[in-house]
């Protein structure tokens, strides 16, 4: 029997954020090396570590009876994962009334947008940080420049929505901030410009980033008429609008953290630790719980824990962490983004 996600009760935690969206990494394995993310050289997670597809239904089907309306399916990349468009497809098939989204590097999208179409995927982001070949190639350690730019085009051609999360490193390409607006003009996209993170794998050190401050300002300093979107309730991003471009263009302040006030996001990791921000350790262990036979009731149980233990926001969750194991941060492939 088809459940009304309206009638179910809501995920609240103390702080009174409703959480009715589930991000879920299917995997820690990316073919990109990109230098805010990860190192070289990575261990990734023994695959007997990882969520199995059939505990990651179950989990869904348990946050669905919670009232999570949204899905979101990271990795790592996720098609990285053996078989995942077949989840995909039994996930749709399952959860009709779930809306679901992807994020992806691009790489792996080719015979795959028509696919994404017809399983009803909402929208795409899709990791994009240069429009310049060689930088990309700097800047990801890989060849895939190409196969980026073709996946950005099918996916505009399915009608498929489509963002480009570009992350903003100081000194690299900071320089091709315009460039990137102005990508705007003929397609109808929305680039959204990320402060940069220290979820690196400590691959280097983290410096204050490229700030929503100066990301704004220097765009306003080449358009003189920005027009404000309205953003949605929960949304991660200030949007803003060039007169006469087909597309907008957004600031993510992922690193200044002025949008936790209104976060309704619950992360479940490769390895299905749930998450309630990326600047925590993980709260719980999901899928241990799961292997040690608890049932339904149980799992319910320790998420609404889980969720009434989110901090105020992600300077709060970060003191804890701190406290806890210190200051250093495991690469973003391994959280979900």
């Amino acid at each position: 029997m088809a459940i009304n996600l309206n009638d179910l009760n809501p995920l609240y935690d103390r702080h009174g954020r409703v959480h009715n969206y589930l991000r879920i990494a299917v995997t820690d394995r990316c073919n990109l090396r990109c230098r805010y993310c990860m190192p070289e050289k990575v261990d990734f997670v023994k695959r007997t570590d990882l969520l199995s597809f059939e505990e990651m239904l179950r989990a869904i089907s348990i946050f669905r009876e919670m009232g999570i309306q949204k899905l979101r399916f990271t990795g790592g990349e996720p098609f990285m994962r053996r078989d995942f468009d077949h989840f995909l497809t039994e996930v749709a098939e399952k959860f009709p009334d779930l809306e679901m989204h992807l994020t992806t590097n691009g790489t792996l999208m080719k015979n795959k947008v028509e696919f994404l179409k017809k399983t009803g995927i909402s929208s795409v982001n899709l990791s994009l940080d240069t429009l310049k070949k060689q930088r990309f190639l700097e800047m990801t350690r890989r060849d895939s420049f190409e196969q980026v730019l073709g996946a950005v085009e099918d996916i505009l051609d399915a009608g498929i929505r489509l963002k480009i999360n570009t992350v903003l490193m100081k000194g690299f390409n900071e320089d091709e901030l315009i460039d990137l607006v102005e990508w705007t003009r003929e397609k109808d996209l929305s680039v959204r410009f990320i402060e940069e993170m220290p979820f690196n794998g400590g691959d280097h050190v983290h410096r204050a980033p490229v700030s929503y401050d100066q990301i704004l300002d220097e765009i306003k300093k080449h358009y003189s008429r920005l027009e404000p979107l309205e953003n949605e309730t929960h949304s991660t991003s200030y949007n803003y609008k060039i007169d006469g471009y087909k597309g907008s263009f957004g600031v993510i302040p992922a690193w200044s953290r002025t949008i936790c006030s209104s976060c309704n996001r619950i992360r479940l990791t490769p390895q299905g630790k749930i998450k309630n921000c990326l600047y925590d350790e993980g709260v719980f262990d999901l899928k241990a719980l799961m292997s040690h036979g608890a049932d339904d009731n149980e799992l319910k149980w320790s998420i609404e824990q889980a969720i009434l233990s989110k901090k105020k926001n992600g300077f709060e969750t970060e003191q804890a962490r701190y406290a806890s194991i210190g200051g250093s941060y495991e690469s973003m492939a391994k959280i979900g983004g």
